[in-house]
């Protein structure tokens, strides 16, 4: 592979039921190209992670993954509320989800720690009112 491979999605914010979809593909589309298992398992897990943040806390968003010799990267986009306080929403256990989504067994709040723990690197923006970037890499 001398080009990236790119791949590009909508995350529905309105429907649970499509929430992980893009990962699933991702997962498809990564075992096609022969990439190791291990990586696979990573790229999945920090996808879907973003992907239910996405539908919980912005309304959905877009989602980017470019697939290079060397690495995977990963960048999701959304226009929702932000995030006040990315330290604290890093901590394990931190959640602001509402009760309703508790309750379907989302936002105990390891999704934002589950996506730097299973990525080598991850970057985040985010602007109150605008919504949030989050660029992730997992390399090869």
């Amino acid at each position: 592979m001398t080009d990236a491979v790119r791949l590009h999605f909508l995350v529905d914010g309105e429907d649970f039921t499509s929430a992980g979809q893009a990962s699933v593909q991702v997962k498809k589309n990564l075992r096609q190209l022969g990439i190791a298992p291990e990586i696979i398992r990573k790229v999945s897990i920090a996808m879907y992670e973003g992907e239910i943040n996405m539908v919980i806390h912005a309304g959905g968003g877009e989602a980017d993954v470019l697939i290079y010799e060397d690495r995977i990267e990963i960048e999701l986009v959304d226009r929702g509320p932000g995030i006040a306080n990315i330290d604290l929403a890093m901590q394990e256990g931190f959640s602001t989800a509402p009760d309703n989504i508790r309750s379907l067994g989302f936002g105990a709040g390891m999704g934002l720690p589950n996506m730097k723990r299973y990525t080598d690197s991850m970057h985040i923006e985010s602007a109150l009112g605008e919504g949030t970037r989050i660029l992730m890499t997992v390399r090869l």
